[in-house]
């Protein structure tokens, strides 16, 4: 999965989308619920920087891969959705075997 560029890409999307939904659906009503306010912090920073490296793979991923420029706003508009990431994926692995 590592040795090109869509296969990292395709790993840093897959981080990205869980550390958001561990965000969204553990940090969060941790803090929320039970007063845990050091969750949404901690969670929350580590998701910052991995959605930073994920727009770093993606410039990088639409320079190597001459993605079109619609498929780049996709990819990072995925980013913004639960499991969006994950539909990604699963389109850019049929796109590789087909």
């Amino acid at each position: 999965m590592l040795k090109n560029a869509l296969g990292r890409f395709r790993l840093i999307g897959i981080l990205e989308g869980i550390s958001l939904l561990i965000l969204l659906f553990i940090a969060m009503p941790l803090k929320y619920w039970f007063g845990m306010k050091s969750a949404v912090t901690i969670v929350g920073t580590l998701h910052g920087y991995i959605f930073l490296a994920y727009i770093a793979a993606i410039v990088y991923t639409m320079i190597k891969v001459k993605w079109p420029f619609r498929f780049t706003i996709g990819a990072l508009i995925s980013a913004f959705i639960p499991f969006g990431n994950f539909i990604l994926d699963r389109r850019l692995k049929n796109l590789k075997t087909n």
